[in-house]
């Protein structure tokens, strides 16, 4: 995709252009072959972005031409709209008070460049006003009474940035437009950027490493560049054109920040932010199995009101589940009425919300990937070893912590299983899941949706191989072309 850095006088500008091409605001606004232009992301630098001025025509055309535009039109009003400036105030109140807690005077002012300052102690609120307004340049003021609030939030031109401050504002540019996506040899001719999101430390990631080499290789030759970023790089997802996230999603993690930043940037991404809110909760996901009538274990919701009569309707053993329980973590297994009690008064605690569901003991899990309505891959998950999960984080050996796995073509799965599995994932809209499914009593039962199922290199590849990562960047490739 082609990336135009949009200025009022681009011969003012140092900044590298190897990457980026520097053009006039009137250039764009008037000139012909930029109206004409296929596949472009403008990232709109203008001194000025009041009403009717060149910079905000610069963003409002290149909306009208199908251009992606950083800053967007709505991200310009939304600058001036006292309501969203005391959306943000409230909603991150803890981070403004704990970032200034140590300032001595009664007020403060935040200078701002592509989501960075030039002190790092105020790196993280500098990105959060970056990602919620997306403004290269914006100056934030504050001021204290019994507590630190935002006085006032403007966007401020290149001539506004204190001559102290140059130097680092050209670098955080530099970052921004450059960074390390470059570093490496890329393909001339790539279509797209894909931004493949990846914790370091994931204690369970969805991909190994030589499933996320896979991805990229693949990738390359189907016309993309892709790169990894971490949870720490929110700020240059706008840079991209689609996101995969390969990381542990959780509401309250880095994942959904994330998807939710793509679905209000129209970034082709993989997995959508809603379905990372209905999968991760194991309570929404309960009732909506049972109302579009898709079989499961036993299962009751459970809360303080219900808890003792639980035992009575699903007996020993019974499984208990967090709402936002993953990969097994938060899911436990209680073999007494005792038991029972400690685990769900315990859970209760944490949450006014509980799952409680009949033990379906089997040799093995289906899981069927299911993406955008379709099976693209069958596994079965062993059981880890002497353990009743696929999981067992408990084991001394590190080997043992999880069962083995086989492979097999979409055709060989018992014709209830690929049945019940495209029902569920329907139930979350387009995306990539993972079913699982028990076979007990010549049933089909699903256990659980995933939206963020594991494609590992040497387990969910080893029948179809390469196919399973065409078919995944394909997807991406409807998505950008076909805005699905």
């Amino acid at each position: 995709m082609n990336k135009y850095i949009v200025v009022n006088q681009p011969e003012t500008w140092t900044i590298s252009s190897e990457h980026v091409q520097i053009i006039s605001s009137k250039d764009y606004l008037t000139r012909p072959e930029y109206s004409k232009l296929k596949k472009a992301r403008i990232f709109n630098l203008c001194k000025d972005y009041s009403y009717q001025s060149k910079g905000y025509y610069v963003s409002l055309l290149a909306e009208a031409r199908g251009h992606l535009a950083i800053p967007t039109v709505k991200n310009i009003v939304d600058l001036g709209e006292p309501k969203l400036v005391k959306i943000v105030s409230e909603d991150f109140d803890d981070l403004l008070q704990q970032s200034l807690k140590n300032i001595k005077s009664q007020e403060f002012t935040l200078s701002i460049y592509f989501g960075q300052n030039v002190a790092a102690k105020y790196r993280e609120l500098s990105a959060m006003f970056f990602r919620h307004f997306q403004i290269p340049f914006l100056r934030v003021k504050f001021n204290f009474t019994t507590k630190w609030n935002i006085k006032s939030i403007k966007a401020i031109s290149e001539s506004e940035i204190p001559e102290d401050h140059k130097e680092s504002m050209l670098v955080f540019a530099e970052q921004y437009f450059a960074k390390k996506r470059y570093d490496t040899p890329r393909n001339n001719v790539a279509e797209y950027d894909l931004a493949i999101l990846v914790q370091p430390n994931d204690v369970a990631p969805p991909s190994n490493q030589k499933a996320l080499k896979k991805f990229m290789d693949i990738a390359e030759k189907m016309g993309f560049y892709s790169e990894i970023i971490s949870p720490k790089e929110l700020s240059r997802l706008s840079a991209f054109d689609a996101l995969f996230i390969r990381q542990s999603t959780e509401v309250n993690n880095e994942a959904y920040a994330f998807a939710r930043k793509a679905q209000q940037e129209d970034i082709a991404i993989i997995d959508y932010p809603d379905a990372i809110l209905k999968c991760c909760n194991k309570v929404y996901m309960a009732e909506a199995l049972e109302n579009a009538g898709i079989p499961t274990p036993k299962t009751i919701i459970v809360h303080k009101e219900n808890k003792d009569v639980v035992l009575a309707k699903i007996g020993l053993p019974v499984v208990l589940k967090s709402p936002d329980s993953t990969f097994s973590f938060g899911v436990k297994k209680a073999e007494t009425e005792e038991e029972y009690l400690e685990v769900v008064n315990a859970m209760l605690k944490k949450s006014d919300l509980v799952i409680a569901q009949e033990f379906s003991p089997s040799d093995y899990d289906w899981r069927i990937g299911v993406l955008d309505g379709k099976p693209f891959y069958a596994c079965r998950y062993y059981m880890a070893k002497g353990h009743w999960q696929i999981y067992n984080w408990d084991a001394e050996k590190k080997d043992d912590q999880d069962g083995n796995a086989d492979c097999l073509p979409i055709e060989k799965v018992p014709e209830k299983i690929l049945r019940n599995a495209i029902k569920a994932a329907k139930l979350m809209g387009k995306g990539l899941y993972g079913i699982d499914i028990k076979e007990v009593d010549s049933k089909a039962l699903v256990i659980e949706i995933n939206d963020n199922p594991n494609i590992d290199a040497g387990v969910e590849d080893d029948y179809y191989g390469d196919q399973v990562y065409i078919d995944i960047l394909t997807a991406f490739k409807n998505r950008l072309e076909n805005k699905i």
